[in-house]
């Protein structure tokens, strides 16, 4: 049996420029999706997948993503004075008492590889998954724990993965996979190639579950595009060593780094939410024409 997975690294130091200036104080992370930000939908994910440890990547200006994972005496004693007991509960059970929060500080601005490898003190010689919070994925069975089922199968890294229209490919890390049982093993990856040069219109989307390998990797490959250190490149480099597998998760993808895929999301989880869901399909009918 494989080592089971207890780490998650959430890279949260993105400066999430496209959301300014609702970000230009305020982390994008933790922009809401209905009642909750979208960094507690990813870490619900991760805990519901059997994670204990949480591991946030952080920068300049994330503080209010700590301690929205810190307890807030002050709130908690406001609401409890005030018998408000179910809105008292929300607030302490952010994460369950079983779950450690660490943060640690990217201190410059190199990319996504960069943070994950920032992560190497926390997870040690562990598998770990790596979850995009920009990426919010709705599923019955959280993205996470379907992959985390594939990695106990083949005790291999697995790269969550949808299709995308070819044109959005230079968007994407693009994967080139081979069959491999009854799995999809991967054979290349290329980080956001022409639409010309693709070799498939399967993305990864912002999913990972990694073996320790991965960090030899990122400490030695240097820059890649956009001057930073690309994990796809790092990826690369492991498939000449390990199997990785693509894994075609069962949920519906927002990309939440865009306004519209934030939109979208906001709209969906607003219908299903039982405070608002009635209410917001009555309104939504009468904007139909």
């Amino acid at each position: 049996m494989p080592q089971a997975i207890k780490k998650a690294v959430f890279p949260v130091a993105g400066m999430g420029t496209r959301f300014l200036p609702a970000t230009k104080a305020s982390p994008k992370e933790m922009l809401p999706i209905v009642d909750k930000p979208l960094i507690q939908y990813a870490v619900e994910e991760a805990v519901a997948a059997g994670c204990t440890e949480l591991i946030f990547i952080t920068g300049r200006n994330k503080r209010s993503i700590e301690d929205h994972f810190d307890k807030a005496y002050e709130l908690e004693n406001e609401l409890t004075i005030r018998n408000k007991e179910k809105l008292l509960s929300v607030a302490q059970n952010i994460v369950p008492s079983n779950v450690a929060c660490i943060f640690i500080r990217q201190t410059e601005a190199l990319g996504l590889g960069h943070a994950v490898l920032c992560a190497k003190p926390a997870v040690g010689d562990e598998p770990f998954a790596v979850i995009l919070a920009d990426d919010l994925i709705d599923a019955p069975k959280g993205a996470l724990k379907q992959m985390i089922e594939v990695y106990n199968q083949t005790g291999t890294s697995v790269l969550g993965v949808e299709e995308v229209e070819h044109s959005q490919t230079g968007s994407y890390g693009i994967v080139e996979t081979g069959e491999l049982d009854d799995k999809q093993r991967i054979v290349n990856i290329i980080e956001k190639p022409h639409p010309d040069i693709a070799p498939s219109n399967l993305a990864v989307v912002g999913r990972y579950i990694l073996t320790p390998r991965i960090f030899e990797f990122l400490s030695t490959i240097g820059r890649g595009a956009g001057g930073e250190i690309q994990l796809t490149d790092a990826i690369a480099r492991l498939l000449k060593y390990e199997t990785v597998i693509a894994y075609p998760f069962d949920g519906k993808r927002y990309d939440c780094g865009s306004k519209i895929g934030y939109l979208q999301a906001t709209v969906d989880l607003g219908l299903k939410h039982p405070e608002t869901g009635e209410a917001l399909r009555n309104y939504l009918r009468t904007l139909v024409l």
